[in-house]
């Protein structure tokens, strides 16, 4: 359940009452939690990607994705401030033009004559940029960005990363002339055969190439230069495979990574010119022969070959890799076509063979027979990892424990006793947050179901590593910003995450950034489950207080789902349950900004459709009560209420559902709210309002709160004086005596669902002889809020200056002698609190 109304105001949003683990149909299975099941998460047809290798010793995977958590942001000590370099890198690429650049013939960059920069701020500008055009809805493509390192006299380059279909043939073309030592293209789907060109001109320098996903790169076009006759194409060009580029010339290369390559290519023969290779990544290849590989045997020291499907050949061949440290023969465990089953004998060959092995991935296979120890002789004690007490029967062959030890989607990850440092399973919060973070950045079908089974822990059981688990969720998130699954697991897990049983352990810094990757996966992909889940995530949140700095683009968001024209239910409820948080707790300008946003009209609509549909839910309340929070002394949404048929919804909705408390409370604060302006008091000066407001005088609905309303817009209407009356009917001093008559069947001691922010609507109702009724209104609305909450309205009336204007109200002759004894209390009660200091601006 969620808790709707304009008294927004006065409570904490980032509590809302909900049930999100109760037992649930399937039709219902997302209503009002991220709550996912396996197979509602996975991706339909999964992609091979794969890691790129490290020659450092330790586990090659695991290092490089440490890296990219540092690429993407992630800082390990989440409450240090940035470091001065990246601050000006951001600084200088979100103002090239004033900074570092000039334009010439105002559309292309040039860099400054006297601008020389060397390779350790340019690689930074370059991979910088890439994560702000991937991750920054407002930054801006600079289409001629890469021009800027055209010339190595001026600019140096060595080390870059190139990502997503940002990245053109052109971009590529124009850094040619740098020394690269390593270039990582990953799913540069753009990139055609034209790039290999380029790739070419780095041949002398590369020391680390990935071309991870690249799956055009070894397309041309077979015949260019079709000609038109008679709006037909003749002799129409199609793609075909490159034939003729090999890695001929690039000596120095040692890392490469083809993982994805596109099918067809020979891959053979594309890598017999390379001498020198020590880390190879052949992921989702297919290799129908692997004895090639044998010409590395004694330089290789990292193997990949994710998702081939192996055979009794490759195994051996891959015994034959005597110098190998690194070994990953993982696979998808959902791809149904590998018939290659890891026995005990294939694992035993593999460990006695490679006896340098550190770091070994078998994630995703299907033990033919049993590798597993039999419970009754397994070791006593403690969890081990000496390789002696192993569980693993093969392993046991080890000479000390690996470093790294994939099990992912295996049998094997459930064993007490592993020699491995650290593993990738489902057995545990360790086990699970080492798989996000070996498989997050090339195998996004795999780290979504990681993340799925870390959903579960935070969801049941209790998170232990939070902060890992967060960095390593907004990561994935950050990295896979279309993927449906990553998105969808991603975004429940955050839920759980944030809430309020790990608040305390989560810096400002680490807030922020979640919401950031929320509001990215709300932008990027419009999907049902996911644009739930990220609403439901935003409500773990302090609002306003905590989206303010991303303010005007979550409120654009929230009112782009409340515009689409087929909408889910819960994602509407609680769409307009933050829209009304969001609006409910800050300053005016913020609220003309949203009104001009368009989140008048939107709310209007929706109350429109549901009049037509006849049903007064949620939804329907809370509208009106935003409608009564973002109309709070903003005359110019008061007047855009007015001008898209507000009154007309009001009278509809008044006679459609005549037994709605809540909803007559919201319609009349909102009308409270116009009422105070008094240009637009007239249009509501007219005998159908006048007489709909005089007869909600005499409503018991909610306490007091629908007649105290009701009288509030009469008395500021009264304020305007007899002559601004021009009606017949119904007469000005029958409807006062009504008002005189509501106001003395009201308990002064009523506790209120309200909270004014400042008394200034009320206190200038004081000092006036034109209405007494209205003056009186306004004085026991002072008495009633000062001696039921005098902690918090004491202070607030003495700083508005209201004790002055209500000593006036006892000088005044036409005041009544009821109006001055309860003004008096209110002064005589103000003046005998003791004032605390406290915080009045809320």
């Amino acid at each position: 359940m969620l808790i709707p109304c304009k008294y927004a105001r006065s409570h904490n949003y980032s509590t809302i009452l909900r049930d999100p683990l109760r037992q649930r149909s399937k039709e219902d299975h997302f209503q009002d939690s991220p709550y996912l099941s396996l197979s509602l998460c996975l991706p339909p047809d999964p992609l091979p990607p794969n890691a790129l290798l490290s020659l450092s010793p330790a586990p090659p995977r695991l290092a490089c994705h440490s890296a990219c958590l540092r690429r993407r942001g992630v800082a390990m000590a989440l409450d240090s401030p940035d470091s001065l370099m990246t601050l000006s890198i951001e600084y200088c690429l979100r103002n090239l033009e004033g900074t570092l650049c000039y334009l010439l013939d105002n559309e292309t960059l040039r860099l400054h004559p006297d601008v020389f920069l060397p390779s350790e701020i340019c690689d930074k500008l370059v991979n910088a940029y890439m994560e702000l055009v991937h991750a920054d809805h407002n930054f801006e493509l600079h289409q001629s960005f890469f021009l800027l390192f055209s010339d190595p006299r001026s600019t140096r380059l060595t080390r870059v990363q190139l990502r997503e279909d940002t990245v053109l043939d052109q971009d590529l073309e124009a850094i040619g002339s740098q020394d690269l030592i390593e270039l990582h293209l990953t799913n540069c789907e753009k990139l055609t055969s034209k790039s290999l060109q380029t790739l070419g001109s780095f041949r002398h320098t590369l020391v680390s190439l990935s071309l991870f996903g690249c799956s055009n790169l070894f397309y041309e076009e077979e015949n260019p230069g079709g000609y038109e006759n008679d709006d037909r194409l003749v002799n129409p060009s199609r793609q075909v495979l490159v034939k003729d580029f090999t890695f001929q010339g690039f000596s120095r290369l040692r890392l490469l990574n083809l993982g994805r390559l596109a099918e067809g290519v020979d891959v053979e023969t594309l890598l017999r010119p390379l001498s020198s290779l020590t880390s190879l990544d052949l992921s989702g290849i297919k290799l129908c022969k692997a004895t090639f590989l044998t010409q590395w045997k004694d330089r290789l020291s990292s193997l990949v070959l994710y998702n081939m499907d192996l055979s009794e050949e490759h195994i051996q061949t891959i015994a034959e890799l005597i110098q190998l440290r690194h070994l990953d023969i993982s696979r998808d465990r959902l791809l149904s076509y590998y018939k290659f089953k890891v026995t005990r004998k294939v694992l035993s060959i593999i460990v006695q063979s490679l006896v340098n092995l550190v770091s070994l991935d078998i994630s995703g296979h299907v033990m033919l027979e049993n590798c597993a120890v039999p419970q009754i002789e397994e070791a006593m004690g403690r969890p081990s990892m000496e390789p002696s007490k192993s569980s693993i029967c093969p392993l046991q062959a080890l000479k000390r424990p690996l470093q790294f030890l994939g099990l992912f989607d295996t049998t094997l990850c459930n064993q007490t006793h592993i020699p491995a440092y650290k593993v990738t399973g489902a057995k545990n919060e360790d086990q699970i947050l080492n798989a996000i973070e070996a498989y997050t950045e090339y195998r996004p079908e795999i780290a979504s179901r990681a993340i799925n089974h870390l959903f579960d822990i935070a969801r049941i059981q209790h998170c232990s590593q939070l902060l890992r688990a967060l960095q390593l969720v907004i990561a994935a998130l950050r990295c896979h910003k279309y993927d449906k699954s990553i998105q969808v697991t991603g975004s429940a897990a955050l839920f759980y995450l944030t809430n309020t049983e790990y608040r305390a352990e989560q810096s400002v810094k680490l807030r922020r950034q979640v919401i950031q990757v929320v509001l990215n996966g709300m932008e990027s992909y419009q999907e049902v489950t996911v644009q739930r889940n990220c609403c439901l995530t935003l409500c773990n949140f302090t609002i306003p207080d905590e989206l303010e700095f991303q303010y005007r683009r979550v409120n654009e968001l929230l009112l782009s789902i409340l515009n689409q024209s087929r909408q889910d239910d819960s994602i509407q409820r609680i769409a307009v349950h933050l829209c009304n948080a969001l609006v409910c707790q800050v300053d005016n300008d913020h609220k003309e900004a949203v009104g001009k946003m368009g989140f008048v009209t939107t709310m209007l609509k929706l109350i429109q459709k549901k009049l037509v549909d006849k049903m007064c839910d949620q939804v329907m309340e809370y509208s009106w009560s935003a409608l009564w929070n973002i109309t709070d002394e903003t005359p110019d949404n008061c007047d855009m209420f007015l001008n898209y048929s507000g009154m007309k919804l009001f009278l509809e909705c008044l006679k459609e559902f005549p037994d709605k408390q809540e909803l007559h409370r919201n319609m009349l604060g909102l009308l409270g709210n116009v009422a105070e302006v008094r240009c637009l008091r007239p249009q509501l000066l007219t005998p159908q309002f006048i007489t709909v407001f005089s007869n909600l005088l005499d409503s018991k609905a909610d306490g007091i709160e629908v007649s105290y309303n009701a009288c509030g817009v009469l008395s500021h209407i009264m304020f305007d004086g007899p002559q601004a009356w021009t009606m017949e009917e119904p007469l000005r001093e029958q409807v006062m005596d009504r008002m005189w008559a509501a106001i003395q069947s009201w308990d002064v001691t009523s506790k209120r669902n309200i909270n004014y922010r400042s008394f200034e609507p009320i206190l200038r109702l004081l000092p006036q002889e034109l209405a007494p009724v209205s003056q009186h209104w306004a004085t026991w609305a002072l008495y009633n809020l000062i001696s039921v909450y005098p902690e918090k309205y004491c202070p607030l009336l003495k700083k508005e200056g209201g004790i002055v204007l209500l000593q006036k109200v006892l000088e005044l002759g036409k005041s009544r002698q009821e109006t001055k004894e309860m003004a008096r209390m209110v002064v005589d009660q103000c003046s005998n609190f003791r004032e605390d200091h406290m915080d009045t601006t809320r």
